[in-house]
C-alpha cells in the first residue's frame, strides 16, 4: 500500500492526479444537480479526437480514470525496477505519455459502444415505420398495446401500437414475444397501426420496390 501510496505523489501520477480530483468534483456537481453532464459540449470538438458522441465530460472522465490508472501502474513498476538518475526520469515521461496514449485509444474503442446510449436528437416517430417490432405486452388490441423498435443508431425504443379489427375472419393474434410490423403511424392518437410479420426480425426496415 505504501508504494502505490507513493507513486501516486510522485511524477507523472501526480499530474494526473489534479485531473482525477477534478473530474470526482465535477461528478459530484452533477449528483447535487448543480451541473450538467453536456456542460462541456459546446465549447469542445471531441469528434476530431475520435470520441465524439458521448458528452465530453463522459469521454473525458473516462481516459483521466485510464490514464491515472496506467500511469500509477507505471510508476510503480519503473520503481521496482532500481533505475535511477536520467534513465528513471525517462521512463517516468515515457509513462506519462504512454498513459495518456492508452487512455486514448481505450476511449475510442468505449466510445463505439457508449454512442447509442446518447442521442443529440431522438429518433423521430416516422422513422420507425416500416421497422419491424417486438411485442412487449400480453395481447395487442385496437385499444391497447406496446412493442420494443430498434432505431437505424441501434438504439431500442418502447412504442404504442395498435391492431386493427380485420375485415373478415379472426385475424392473428399478436402476444408478448411475437414479431409485428409497423406499418402506419396515428398522429392523433400517438401509436402505430402493428400487423403480424413472420420473418426473423433481423433486417430493421423493410425496403420497398420501385413499381
Amino acid at each position: 500500500m505504501a508504494e502505490f501510496l507513493s507513486a501516486a505523489l510522485a511524477f507523472p501520477a501526480v499530474v494526473l492526479d489534479a485531473a482525477l480530483v477534478v473530474v470526482i468534483c465535477f461528478w459530484l456537481l452533477v449528483l447535487v444537480g448543480a451541473t450538467a453532464t453536456d456542460s462541456f459540449d459546446s465549447d469542445l470538438d471531441a469528434d476530431a479526437a475520435g470520441v465524439g458522441g458521448v458528452p465530453v465530460a463522459v469521454s473525458a472522465s473516462l481516459a483521466v480514470v485510464i490514464a491515472w490508472f496506467t500511469g500509477l501502474t507505471g510508476s510503480v513498476l519503473v520503481q521496482r525496477s532500481g533505475v535511477t538518475g536520467t534513465a528513471r526520469s525517462l521512463l517516468h515521461v515515457a509513462v506519462l505519455a504512454g498513459a495518456l496514449l492508452i487512455a486514448w485509444g481505450v476511449v475510442r474503442m468505449l466510445v463505439r459502444h457508449l454512442r447509442r446510449y446518447f442521442h443529440a436528437e431522438p429518433p423521430s416517430r416516422q422513422d420507425f415505420l416500416g421497422q419491424v417490432c417486438t411485442i412487449r405486452t400480453g395481447s395487442v388490441s385496437t385499444g391497447f398495446g406496446q412493442a420494443e423498435v430498434s432505431a437505424d443508431d441501434g438504439s431500442t425504443a418502447i412504442v404504442r401500437v395498435r391492431q386493427p379489427v380485420p375485415s373478415s375472419g379472426p385475424g392473428e393474434v399478436l402476444a408478448a414475444g411475437s414479431t409485428g410490423l409497423l406499418h402506419a403511424y396515428d398522429a392523433e392518437g400517438e401509436f402505430f397501426w402493428v400487423s403480424a410479420y413472420d420473418a426473423a426480425p433481423a433486417p430493421r426496415r423493410l425496403t420497398r420496390k420501385a413499381a
